[in-house]
């Protein structure tokens, strides 16, 4: 009975290194290659140890077969956070924040011992420390609206940068960038803005209309002007031509006083012309006079003097 029973323990025992041997041999055929996709890297375990070599994107050979792996995506990406920030004046704001990063794949080995996963990583430490940021500066608004002022939103993106970039970078987090999306007051201090906002533009309207009538107005006193300034020069035509005229007509009249000849041979072209009127008769001339003075119509009964008759 010992002697057949002997038989199998030491069949057993013989076959056993040889499962065990073409077990490894077949794990180390089927996994002595591993590849990593790209923009990523992975950190191998082994029975729970972490190596501290990440492996980079690509194929690698000759790996150990009893590796267990984690995967990191260290392309950049982007975090969006909706938040309710309250300023001094004791008013909440909705702010919406974007967080441009990426995980530094070097220190992968790092995060894995000492958080988790990428996702892991994310929820643990960017998320919290950006909410608890936002509150902080918040703080330091006086006012709700102050959110809207330029340098404000400014201040606030790069305080919110300077801090999550030295919390996070040694944690295996790279900040890239941070914006602010979106900016939501209290519905009540909007409409107020709102009505501020039509209030002016409607000053501005009004200010456009008085320039508007300010300039029609210059104009239409430089037109007033411009016709003065014609009618005076006007003016001053008429009474030159006027001051020539009586210039002229005092040198004939004192060439005239000075030359009584002249005014004689005026007067007989004066004859001349009358004695072309048929109606004209006959003509006495004062030979007394120094101007002979033409006398018509003598023939007309009704001109003759009593003692004519």
């Amino acid at each position: 009975m010992n002697t057949h029973a002997s038989i199998p323990s030491r069949y057993v025992l013989g076959i056993v290194p040889i499962v065990i041997i073409t077990a490894l041999v077949f794990l180390t055929g089927s996994c002595a290659f591993r590849s990593i996709p790209a923009g990523h890297v992975g950190v191998a375990t082994l029975f729970g140890n972490i190596r501290s070599q990440p492996y980079g994107e690509g194929l690698h050979s000759f790996v150990n077969p009893l590796y267990r792996w984690t995967l990191y995506d260290c392309r950049q990406k982007t975090h969006q956070e909706h938040a309710g920030v309250p300023s001094q004046d004791q008013l909440t704001t909705q702010i919406d924040v974007s967080v441009q990063y990426r995980l530094q794949g070097d220190m992968a080995p790092q995060v894995l011992g000492e958080t988790g996963t990428a996702g892991q990583a994310i929820t643990v430490h960017l998320i919290p420390k950006l909410r608890s940021l936002l509150r902080e500066q918040g703080k330091s608004i006086v006012r709700a609206e102050d959110f809207f002022l330029e340098e404000t939103q400014q201040q606030l993106q790069d305080s919110l940068f300077s801090g999550l970039s030295e919390f996070l970078t040694p944690k295996g987090i790279s900040v890239e960038a941070v914006l602010l999306r979106d900016i939501n007051l209290p519905q009540f201090i909007t409409k107020a803005i709102e009505q501020k906002k039509e209030r002016e533009q409607a000053v501005e309207r009004q200010r456009a209309e008085l320039e508007r009538f300010r300039l029609e107005q210059q104009q239409i006193v430089a037109l007033a002007e411009a016709q003065k300034d014609a009618a005076e020069q006007e003016a001053d035509r008429r009474r030159m031509i006027a001051d020539a005229q009586a210039y002229e007509i005092e040198k004939i009249n004192q060439a005239i006083a000075n030359n009584p000849a002249y005014i004689q041979l005026e007067a007989l072209k004066a004859l001349t012309e009358i004695s072309k009127d048929p109606a004209s008769k006959i003509y006495f001339l004062d030979s007394n006079s120094p101007m002979p003075l033409p006398l018509m119509n003598i023939g007309d009964p009704t001109l003759i003097t009593p003692r004519q008759r």
